[in-house]
């Protein structure tokens, strides 16, 4: 008989980072360029892996952007206790300052047997908001 392996969602950290690319942004025609990196860390004791994602990107006028997408730069990534998944990724906003929040579809990954989709219970985790801005746009 199995056991059935939990884990805890809180488990499962992000740490972000931005960056504003002034050399692919055209501020004349309101386009503010980001980069954003994210560090997705399990400090659980079972492995997971991200299938979806969805983001909410809000700019300074209030106007919101909703995307969704399967994985995160083209991977649905694994990431095995103690282990961290980091990728870098873009936003284009039409103004100099906003803000990107949204959530990850996990699922637990059984490393001593396939994935059977039928029994794959999914969890949200939250990405907490944070800030895009231009290095002069918030003093």
């Amino acid at each position: 008989m199995s056991q059935i392996k939990t884990l805890n969602p809180a488990l499962i950290g992000i740490a972000t980072q931005t960056t504003y690319l002034p050399t692919h942004s055209r501020p004349e025609d309101s386009q503010y360029t980001f980069a954003y990196t994210i560090t997705i860390s399990n400090a659980g004791d079972v492995s997971v892996q991200l299938l979806s994602r969805f983001w909410q990107i809000t700019d300074a006028d209030g106007d919101v952007q909703e995307v969704r997408g399967e994985g995160v730069i083209g991977e649905q990534p694994i990431i095995r206790p103690g282990r961290f998944f980091r990728y870098t990724s873009g936003a284009r906003l039409p103004t100099p300052v906003g803000y990107m929040n949204g959530e990850y579809t996990m699922v637990l990954h059984d490393d001593d047997r396939p994935p059977d989709p039928n029994e794959q219970l999914a969890f949200e985790v939250t990405i907490p908001a944070f800030t895009l801005h231009t290095p002069t746009s918030l003093n």
